[in-house]
């Protein structure tokens, strides 16, 4: 018989860490997405009046340093992402320099979807996303592996069954 109780210790309660692949998909997202706005400048630049060429050379620099800070907090920024499952909830945390941490109670889980983009499909990933009734608790927890993402995503719905509030 399969337990609904979460998965911890009572005196040892330890983040959970998302997988170190989702690393390199944030890289690639971050060096697309600044590949196609320095590309659109280059363009803008190619066309536009010498008189605006200082500006388009300053845009173009800004961008690209952005996003070569972005792209070396890549790596710290996914270690920085985690969960916790507590008796009555789960627990959620992001950011490396504005840290956000979200308790999302098993009573409240209306939704809980397991998405899987090409990218993210490409290295065995997937993102559990929470859907309460205030939208201000919708987390979306990133860079799981498929099977702990699908896993993860039977206990909680089983846990919210068995919790629900008010419902």
């Amino acid at each position: 018989m399969q337990t609904l109780e979460p998965q911890f210790q009572s005196d040892a309660r330890e983040w959970q860490r998302v997988s170190p692949k989702y690393a390199v998909a944030d890289l690639l997202v971050n060096l697309i997405t600044g590949g196609i706005v320095i590309g659109v400048l280059v363009f803008v630049f190619a066309v536009a009046a010498d008189e605006w060429l200082i500006w388009y050379t300053l845009a173009v620099a800004a961008v690209a340093i952005i996003v070569l800070i972005s792209s070396a907090l890549a790596f710290r920024r996914v270690k920085a992402i985690g969960y916790m499952l507590r008796e009555d909830d789960l627990i959620f945390r992001r950011g490396i320099m504005f840290e956000r941490i979200i308790a999302v109670p098993y009573g409240r889980l209306q939704l809980v979807d397991v998405t899987r983009g090409p990218l993210l499909r490409m290295l065995g990933l997937a993102s559990l996303k929470f859907v309460t009734a205030a939208p201000a608790t919708g987390v979306q927890l990133p860079g799981l592996k498929t099977k702990d993402a699908e896993q993860l995503r039977d206990q909680l719905v089983a846990l919210a069954e068995t919790r629900r509030s008010g419902l």
